[in-house]
């Protein structure tokens, strides 16, 4: 994908018209989910499947093992904090998302997770800075909002 669709998309993302971001975020998200190929999608479909049915250390050896052979492969470190978010294990989450942000520094999905683990854990100033980061690059995402004014309140 080329750095001038990915701009492209980015500037989307601002538009006034709902119906733009929206298909800017889809397109955005198929392109992160694609990174590595028909291979990279199975795996994370797999993952994803075995997740569903309650198979939860066998969707984490999956994604363990793709982002073991495809390190760079944001989405992989992405679904994997996800699945470690929904056990409660937010510092494996925050660590994973940290790794997403800096494989790839516009993914909205590991901002808003980064930042569901900080308020989990109370941390809502570290919640707000990440939330924020988020809306630089999603400015009429409600959710983000929603939690800054959310997180703001717990601090007063």
């Amino acid at each position: 994908m080329s750095d001038s669709r990915i701009a492209s998309l980015l500037k989307n993302l601002k538009d006034p018209h709902e119906d733009v971001r929206d298909q800017a975020t889809e397109d955005l998200w198929r392109i992160w989910f694609g990174q590595k190929g028909a291979l990279g999608l199975e795996a994370i479909r797999r993952s994803q499947l075995l997740l569903e049915t309650g198979d939860v250390l066998n969707a984490e050896a999956v994604l363990s093992e793709l982002i073991e052979s495809q390190p760079d492969f944001a989405e992989a470190w992405n679904r994997r904090a996800v699945l470690h978010y929904m056990q409660g294990r937010y510092r494996a989450a925050i660590a994973d998302c940290e790794r997403v942000i800096r494989l790839n520094p516009i993914h909205f999905g590991a901002l808003h997770g980064l930042g569901l683990c900080h308020v989990a854990l109370g941390e809502y100033s570290a919640a707000i800075a990440v939330f924020r980061q988020a809306l630089e690059i999603q400015p009429f995402s409600l959710a983000h909002q929603r939690w800054i004014l959310e997180c703001t309140a717990k601090l007063s």
